[in-house]
């Protein structure tokens, strides 16, 4: 499809890198509406003698080891068993129903029925894409021609220590989790919460339900400010971004922010990665154990207990005076029962957009015209090719009090010169 064609043009999580371990079996997955299997080998034996192959393999290092990642089409080119069943050895993955041995380009190197004098192997190309792994990710570039390069967001290089990284499966379209991102009022009711203390931003979402919201177009996707009053002295502003094509910085400070990074699973499904870095500290264990009972479920499943079959255990209770929507401080499940309640595929002739809905509006806007790029044969926008060009100290999100005085278009770029610099 024309976006499925734009999201092909850069690199997309596959899976989280502990899903994953050495050792560990092939996984099957979806992705872009493919059936894939994803599997690890380790050591030279993954790098072919000789190769002249298409390029499309990466290696990374990890734990010191030269560790290649190989995504293949789930169904064997033989007769379609489910190579997720496969054997790791030899450098590769092969297939228990005839012993077809494939490597990380997707070559057959051995098809041991055949007779020692076949060449048929040779003939075969199985389908496979090029992976990377970086800030606990497994990514993937399904694209076609050669991959860009994989853009080096802070959130994708801190050291482990200053990162963290979850997934929650969603009901729903990609697009509608990610518009959630760029759309501020919402918390001025979906994740309110009562009885705060005057001076908190919780509190500053509930007294403002109506700030001011204004969108700038950029070249990586689109910044949204949000304003709100606190008093006549000081205003607390929010910064997020929509980046190119699929994924949003959604809150943060001078030390670090968060991203949430919708990826189709198939038109009415997708993953919501969940990544959280810091620049100078690292992430404290409260932290680290915290972040994955966003999900109320344990790993390696991914999927919320808060869902449509138990109506997100909503508590008609709690609403009266401890939360706006009774779905308690889970954030995930706050949001996944509004976008998942819009429908698989939400029905946008049916809405009625508002002023503070500019975000959304020109997110919409631009991502029609990078699709309507890609259709005429032209890079997508915010595609990395320059290895000198591979910075991107603007990409981030803020919230912060301010004086009402200052210009909260301009106020930010102050501020992202120190913590850049001691990032890098």
């Amino acid at each position: 499809t024309p976006a499925g064609q734009l999201l092909r043009r850069y690199w997309q999580p596959a899976a989280l890198a502990e899903e994953l371990p050495e050792g560990g079996a092939p996984l099957p997955i979806r992705l872009l509406g493919e059936d894939l299997v994803l599997f690890r080998t380790e050591g030279d034996r993954a790098q072919v003698p000789g190769d002249r192959g298409d390029d499309r393999a990466r290696s990374t290092q990890h734990s010191g080891l030269s560790t290649t990642y190989g995504l293949l089409g789930l169904h064997c080119s033989h007769r379609g068993a489910d190579l997720s069943y496969g054997r790791l050895e030899d450098g590769g993955l092969r297939c228990i129903y005839h012993g077809w041995l494939y490597d990380i380009r997707g070559r057959c190197l051995e098809q041991p029925g055949e007779p020692a004098s076949s060449t048929f192997h040779e003939k075969i190309q199985h389908r496979a894409y090029p992976c990377v792994e970086a800030g606990g990710l497994i990514l993937a570039y399904l694209g076609p021609g050669e991959a860009p390069l994989l853009p080096a967001y802070e959130f994708l290089t801190a050291p482990p220590e200053k990162h963290f990284v979850s997934k929650v499966f969603q009901e729903c379209n990609y697009l509608q989790g990610n518009e959630g991102n760029i759309d501020p009022v919402h918390h001025s009711f979906l994740h309110l919460r009562f009885g705060d203390d005057e001076d908190s931003r919780f509190n500053w979402y509930g007294n403002d339900r109506n700030p001011i919201i204004e969108a700038e177009e950029t070249d990586f996707g689109v910044r949204v400010y949000a304003v709100r009053r606190i008093d006549d002295g000081r205003n607390y502003v929010k910064i997020t971004n929509f980046i190119y094509p699929n994924l949003s910085a959604i809150t943060g400070d001078a030390d670090g922010y968060g991203v949430n990074w919708h990826v189709p699973i198939d038109d009415t499904h997708h993953w919501k990665y969940n990544l959280t870095f810091r620049r100078t500290q690292p992430l404290n264990g409260r932290f680290r154990q915290a972040a994955p009972a966003a999900t109320e479920q344990p790993l390696p499943r991914y999927y919320p207990v808060r869902n449509q079959g138990n109506r997100y255990l909503q508590d008609r209770e709690e609403m009266v005076d401890r939360t706006f929507a009774g779905l308690a401080m889970d954030f995930q499940g706050q949001d996944g029962c509004v976008t998942e309640g819009a429908g698989p595929i939400q029905d946008r002739t049916q809405e009625h957009f508002g002023s503070t809905d500019i975000g959304i509006m020109t997110a919409r806007k631009a991502l029609i015209r990078a699709i309507r790029q890609v259709e005429a044969g032209n890079e997508a926008p915010h595609v990395v090719r320059d290895s000198s060009a591979n910075r991107f100290p603007e990409i981030g999100a803020r919230k912060d009090v301010v004086p009402a005085g200052v210009d909260w278009h301009t106020y930010w770029h102050d501020l992202i010169a120190e913590p850049v610099a001691a990032a890098h």
